[in-house]
């Protein structure tokens, strides 16, 4: 039976595969198994909406599922009471109930009265500060698009970089990611936010924790709320490439201290607008997109922060780690003039994966003299000021050594056994197959969106490298699910490969799908055959091959047989694999070599 809280409720495939607990792509296999499964009731053809009352019928009849779990059956309530508009403004207020003692922000209706026990009965049953928490992710989960999140390795790095602070800013603090980030060594952080639902959030979070904490509303460049406010530190993610930041009526604002900002150089103003609120030695860390470290219409504000020696240090992070952005953003880390240090020489420049700032810049940046800065250009791009080639030690040259010896120690022992066969095959194509019922082939649509969406996808790349799927795309009728056993083949690729898979995965595009009946093919055997002869079947241009794998030819062999084939297969896909890991540290090696020669730091030994 359904309870009147949630008779009305819709889910969409996420909330789905969390009852049930499966990933995404088993939920858009259902959908395209069982005619029975529940027809959408609202939503878009990429995120349907389905009846919870169906999905949970549906759900128990197909044993998936014993009891609707309280907290989805609480979550489900809360969200199905207003629409996608005002959905935030009341998950906020739901979770601002539970912590209305701590909070220090301006007044909010409370909302109605079952959603209050809803959220009581979350706390009950976590803890306030996690059924907050809950909350807030499950409305991320809901409206990702929406929801502007700064990673949390990027969020903790930024808070590292900070430094030791015992009050710390952030002026555009979102939902409070770097906030909630800088509660771990700080005791008093402030806030400010231009949409109320996320400032309540932010607001609510942080109470949660317990530190004395104040999140105002308002735009902090046009109304700042923290106009008389001197911090030990400030951090924030500004809005990129943002025009209408309020040029025309900030033109003579005291806190432009290095220059006004250009009408398209909003980050500019955040950068200094932080600048003014911290105390003097207060420091700055700034998450800007790349253009801002090479924009002919911000270098004079470049060139100050560098002759007054506010700016210390630019780190080139990997690209997706800022939350507008695809490209590889920055991070600026700053420190307001005082009158007890002087101007420093360098500005520490460095570049790489989030985790090679583990232990601080300073042990992997490299310092460059403000002198070869100040050019025409000013421009802060790291990649352009670092050594163009690493140092090569010994100890790595000797670690390389030691790593070939042992993969080539044991390669010949990954061969598999075979001897010789003089007997003629009788032969069939996987297109015979398909028409007697033992194979299905499918093929992904040609054209998908791999870069944003809530699913993982196997791309045509992954199939080729053998790893998991990179790609990110929409749940919808049109995505083609992998199961385990199944084989996929890229359409396209300059070497033909056939993998088969061990997980459940949703597709990507430009790749065939073959599932064969395990009663009759072996999925090993099939595929191994297959990497062979739909190469002999493709067509060829520019050096890549267009498989057609209709045309594939297979031997007609008993299964006990196939299976036998299969796992010589297999083993053939290890010696492979061990023979690339080979020829990748052997490349390796001869990089170290040829590098350290030439600039002097080898010698010929003897």
């Amino acid at each position: 039976m359904h309870d009147d809280a949630t008779a009305n409720a819709t889910v969409a495939a996420g909330d789905i595969a969390r009852l049930a607990g499966v990933g995404r792509a088993a939920v858009s296999n259902w959908r395209r198994r069982f005619q029975d499964f529940p027809e959408p009731v609202g939503g878009t053809s990429s995120n349907p909406l389905f009846s919870l009352a169906e999905v949970e019928t549906w759900l128990r009849e197909q044993g998936k599922l014993d009891e609707l779990p309280e907290d989805e059956r609480a979550w489900q309530l809360i969200r199905n009471s207003a629409d996608d508009l005002e959905l935030a403004w009341l998950v906020s207020r739901v979770a601002a109930t539970l912590v209305r003692n701590r909070l220090l922000l301006g007044a909010w209706d409370p909302p109605p009265e079952p959603l209050v026990e809803a959220a009581a009965g979350l706390a009950a049953r976590h803890g306030t500060a996690d059924a907050v928490e809950f909350l807030f992710k499950r409305y991320v989960e809901t409206h990702s698009r929406r929801v502007s999140t700064v990673p949390a390795p990027v969020a903790a790095l930024m808070a590292r970089l900070l430094g030791p602070c015992v009050t710390v800013l952030d002026p555009i603090c979102g939902p409070g990611t770097l906030l909630m980030e800088a509660l771990f060594e700080r005791g008093k952080v402030r806030g400010q936010e231009r949409d109320p639902a996320m400032a309540l959030f932010a607001a609510a979070r942080i109470a949660a924790k317990g530190p004395e904490t104040q999140v105002r509303e308002g735009d902090a460049l046009l109304n700042d709320a923290w106009p008389d406010i001197h911090v030990d530190g400030a951090m924030c993610v500004p809005p990129f490439n943002e025009r209408g930041w309020g040029y025309e009526q900030l033109t003579n604002d005291p806190r432009w201290q290095y220059g006004l900002p250009p009408r398209g150089e909003s980050e500019l103003a955040w950068v200094q607008h932080c600048l003014a609120r911290v105390s003097p030695g207060g420091r700055v860390v700034v998450l800007m997109p790349p253009a801002a470290a090479n924009r002919r219409s911000g270098r004079r504000i470049r060139a100050q922060l560098l002759r007054t020696g506010t700016l210390q240090a630019v780190i080139g992070l990997p690209a997706g780690s800022a939350p507008q952005s695809a490209l590889p953003p920055h991070i600026w880390v700053l420190r307001r003039p005082d009158d007890t240090a002087g101007v420093p020489a360098t500005v520490l420049m460095a570049d790489g994966p989030i985790e090679a700032f583990a232990d601080g810049i300073e042990a992997v940046g490299h310092p460059v003299p403000i002198i070869d800065l100040l050019d025409d250009d000013v421009d802060l791009t790291p990649s352009r000021h670092l050594p163009k080639v690493a140092a090569v030690r010994m100890d790595d040259l000797d670690r390389t050594r030691d790593t070939l010896g042992r993969f080539t120690a044991g390669l010949t022992g990954l061969l598999p056994g075979v001897g010789p066969e003089t007997r003629d095959l009788a032969m069939t194509t996987l297109a015979e197959l398909a028409r007697a019922g033992t194979v299905q082939i499918e093929q992904t649509p040609m054209r998908m969106e791999t870069e944003s969406g809530p699913v993982p996808l196997l791309t045509a790349k992954d199939v080729t490298l053998g790893r998991g799927p990179t790609g990110q795309g929409e749940d919808g009728r049109d995505v083609v699910t992998a199961r385990p056993g199944d084989i996929v083949i890229p359409v396209v690729t300059r070497l033909v490969t056939a993998r088969v898979m061990t997980e459940e995965v949703a597709l990507g595009p430009h790749l065939i799908l073959i599932r064969v009946d395990s009663a009759v093919l072996d999925p090993r055997f099939v595929a191994g055959f297959l990497r062979v002869s739909a190469e002999r079947a493709a067509t060829t241009g520019s050096g890549a091959y267009r498989v057609d794998v209709r045309r594939a030819r297979l031997p007609r062999l008993p299964v006990d047989e196939q299976r036998r084939y299969g796992e010589v297969f297999r083993q053939v896909e290890i010696f492979e694999s061990a023979v690339r890991q080979v020829a990748e540290t052997g490349g390796s090696l001869v990089e170290q070599i040829l590098q350290g020669l030439i600039n002097g730091q080898l010698r010929p030994s003897g």
